[in-house]
């Protein structure tokens, strides 16, 4: 029997402690309601981190047991810890699925895995949003149809400053005129990676069955195999070299020296 895929949901839980439209639209918080579209008839293990705990409830032991990191981020990027940031990356790169959502292309794992500025042009005015699917075929948009919209949401426009993707699953149209590349795919190391645009937190968009469908989709793509590919630098003696060879010219390191970094 196959092992569950095992989820860590992480939200800053900000918004949701300092403004009431917020706090009424996601009681028990936006990262619990993320928590549950993933769950909901999946069967996954789903858990939830959040900006307030010790490490920000990513510790190693709990990164480690993280198959899928969803994150959502807006106004707290800056107070997420470097060390915590370190953690997350490396994980990314032996095999741990990162879907980044809605200002999460702002956190600092997204735009450090990006290598760019991940800037953007945005508008606040509750304007519809239709997201086209660009890719049927894809996983991620398995059983959403060619598009779906949502009445009322943050604007998201292009030039959006990121490294080309590797896929776009979703291309998203405005009412205002505006288009955005809403769903792309990346591969970082051994690990996956999806940034998802929907999530503005003063509309219930967490609720609606086609971006919950979706995330759900991300993380089962995004899902390593249970595989963990190790990044580091190891010295292979010229005994053990897969042909045998002469050693000879001038040689930097010493027979069994560790790495250098």
């Amino acid at each position: 029997m196959p092992r569950k895929i095992r989820v860590t949901v992480w939200g800053e839980n900000v918004h949701e402690r300092t403004n009431e439209l917020v706090r009424h639209i996601y009681p028990q918080g936006m990262h619990n309601t993320i928590a549950e579209a993933i769950a909901e008839k999946t069967g996954l293990h789903v858990r939830t981190a959040t900006l307030q705990q010790p490490q920000h409830g990513l510790t190693r032991r709990v990164l480690d047991d993280t198959d899928v990191l969803v994150w959502w981020g807006h106004a707290a990027h800056g107070k997420v810890r470097d060390r915590v940031v370190e953690r997350v990356l490396a994980r990314v790169w032996e095999g741990m699925g990162l879907i980044a959502l809605h200002s999460a292309h702002y956190s600092k794992p997204f735009k450090r895995l990006m290598g760019t500025t991940c800037s953007l042009t945005w508008r606040e005015a509750g304007e519809k949003e239709r997201l086209w699917v660009c890719n049927p075929a894809h996983p991620i948009a398995r059983n959403v149809g060619p598009y779906f919209e949502l009445p009322s949401t943050e604007m998201y426009g292009e030039p959006f400053a990121i490294p080309a993707p590797d896929e776009i699953v979703f291309i998203s149209w405005f009412q205002g005129g505006e288009v955005f590349r809403s769903g792309c795919t990346w591969k970082r190391g051994n690990g996956k990676i999806f940034y998802f645009r929907p999530g503005h937190e003063v509309y219930p968009i967490y609720y609606d069955k086609n971006v919950r469908r979706v995330l759900r989709n991300a993380v089962h793509w995004a899902a390593s195999d249970g595989v963990r590919w190790i990044d580091s630098c190891p010295q292979v003696p010229a005994r053990k070299a897969p042909e045998p060879l002469q050693v000879k010219g001038p040689r930097m390191h010493k027979e069994g020296q560790k790495g250098f970094r």
